[in-house]
């Protein structure tokens, strides 16, 4: 066996590339065994592949270069210890970030894509989607302008702190800003779609652009809008412009000798983060029927 091995040998046998080792002998991490004096050739032994595993372990788990090189001459088991604990909690950190992201995108993903079928019409049959015309006989025909009952399946939210519109001409604008400025205490991600919640449909009636609290649509709230019947209307427009729907929604109740029951929810399908014009905002508002 050669007692000495090239750069390109030792790092076909590591699995290290030649660049991160020529960068970890530059900033004194790793160096070779020995160097050629007359062309500075760089040659490492066998044994070699025991002391870089120290730092291939280390470094796959995200460890700063830096540490690894403050640690490696006096590591011990206590300091290693305490060094992979800490980057535990890091990753845990990042792990939970990453989840909230996900969430924030699967959220933003089913909304923005049912806005779509909604501008676009849809048949629903037997409590599922089915794209298609309406032209079919088969199903209820479900678009921006139609009131239907739809079978529903149950959604987590978070709650926010009831809505003070006491003041002399509030704006439902000035009210959310401080729903917003509470959402961080609350641990409210804004990122979600957030929505209005009205405690009933009689609340709702007298007031429909002044929700009783706003809430979002996070996978692991503490509440849950429960699975069921609810009658759907949709409108365009900003926010707390929510033209004729409530009247809609109050007629389609009786002549169709339906009782709400439980809390109205308004939430955006379709805004900012997909549409520029304030006006053509797509907005959904159901509530539970018995």
């Amino acid at each position: 066996m050669k007692e000495y091995l090239s750069i390109k040998e030792f790092a076909k046998l590591s699995g290290i590339e030649q660049t991160t080792l020529r960068y970890w002998d530059d900033i004194g991490l790793f160096s070779p065994a020995k160097r050629d004096p007359e062309n500075n050739y760089r040659y490492y032994t066998h044994e070699q592949i025991i002391a870089v595993k120290f730092i291939t372990v280390l470094s796959e788990l995200n460890i700063p270069l830096r540490i690894i090189a403050d640690i490696q001459e006096g590591r011990s088991p206590e300091k290693i210890v305490n060094l992979i604990e800490h980057q535990e909690r890091v990753l845990d950190r990042e792990m939970n970030k990453l989840r909230e992201q996900y969430s924030v995108l699967h959220a933003r993903l089913e909304m923005i894509n049912y806005g779509k079928y909604i501008s676009n019409g849809f048949n629903y049959l037997y409590g599922a989607r089915v794209l298609g015309d309406n032209t079919s006989t088969e199903g209820v025909w479900v678009d921006e302008t139609q009131i239907v009952t739809l079978e529903r399946e149950s959604r987590s939210y978070v709650l926010g702190p009831p809505n003070d519109w006491s003041g002399s001409g509030e704006q439902f604008y000035d009210v959310f800003i401080e729903f917003c400025k509470a959402a961080a205490d609350l641990r409210i991600n804004l990122s979600l779609p957030v929505g209005g919640y009205h405690d009933d449909i009689k609340s709702f009636l007298n007031a429909p652009s002044e929700p009783n609290r706003f809430f979002s649509f996070d996978p692991t709230g503490n509440r849950i809008i429960p699975a069921g019947k609810y009658v759907t209307g949709y409108f365009r427009g900003y926010y707390g412009e929510l033209g004729e729907l409530p009247d809609r929604i109050a007629a389609h109740l009786k002549e169709h000798k339906l009782k709400a029951k439980g809390p109205v929810y308004t939430l955006y399908l379709l805004d900012e983060v997909c549409i520029a014009d304030p006006s053509q905002y797509l907005g959904q508002i159901r509530v539970a029927v018995s």
